[in-house]
């Protein structure tokens, strides 16, 4: 199916919201089969994310606070483009802001929208590895604790519900066998 029989034109675009990070727009939009549809959408500069994996093959998560959902989370160290920051470097910057870890190399794992039923946010996942331990410099409103997992301890955050699906995805794309744990909890059989 080509993708004209799928498109939605503009119709209308209403600001209702301008913060420090985020846009939210209450669009109108004509379907394909001419009915207008409201569409709420969030403007996002993008982010990355980075798996980071030392020498010994554990992956470097960060705990930190998410008022959203109201609890900490164990996740892959991830953070938002600077205005005009390539996706690389701003990886490079966060693992270092985050976590004080330096990597030696560096490979592009996915990029892809994050949530596109209401969001324009992509994310660029890298995988980070040769690791050089350093001294981490925070934004003044973050508070995050870095700790180094083992693929079986990681394993068990997922099944405990304890990250988010970043995380998952990127330690899937990573090579690491994750979600075992949690299919022998009740998943649904194939």
């Amino acid at each position: 199916m080509a993708d004209e029989q799928l498109r939605e034109h503009p119709v209308e675009r209403r600001t209702v919201f301008q913060g420090r990070l985020l846009t939210v727009h209450d669009d109108t939009v004509e379907t394909v089969d001419g009915n207008l549809a409201g569409r709420e959408i969030v403007e996002h500069p993008g982010a990355v994310a980075m798996v980071a994996i030392d020498g010994d093959g554990r992956v470097v998560l960060v705990r930190q606070w998410r008022h959203a959902v109201g609890r900490a989370l164990w996740e892959i160290p991830a953070g938002t483009l600077g205005p005009g920051e390539e996706p690389e470097a701003a990886a490079r910057r966060e693992l270092a802001e985050e976590t004080g870890y330096r990597a030696a190399v560096w490979e592009r794992l996915a990029t892809g929208p994050v949530a596109p039923g209401y969001s324009g946010e992509v994310l660029h996942l890298f995988l980070a590895r040769e690791l050089t331990a350093g001294e981490t410099h925070t934004d003044p409103d973050e508070h995050v604790i870095a700790r180094l997992f083992t693929a079986a301890e990681a394993d068990r955050l997922i099944a405990e519900d304890a990250v988010d699906l970043k995380t998952v995805a990127g330690l899937a794309l990573a090579g690491f066998q994750v979600g075992s744990i949690g299919r022998d909890r009740g998943a649904v059989p194939a």
